[in-house]
């Protein structure tokens, strides 16, 4: 609704994007439900840095 551009990631794409100095410490997935009544996905992810 904002006329912003969007990228959707999933761990996976979003892991490559960053590359090997990154890993995936936890993630969650949410369902939220607009005031229209759509529902739309959201995932939040939690990374550690390991790469110098």
């Amino acid at each position: 609704c904002s006329g912003l551009e969007i990228v959707q990631y999933d761990a996976a794409k979003l892991l490559d994007l960053l590359g090997p100095e990154f890993i995936l410490r936890d993630e969650q997935k949410e369902a939220h439900v607009t005031p229209a009544g759509a529902i739309q996905q959201f995932a939040w992810f939690v990374l550690q840095r390991v790469g110098s």
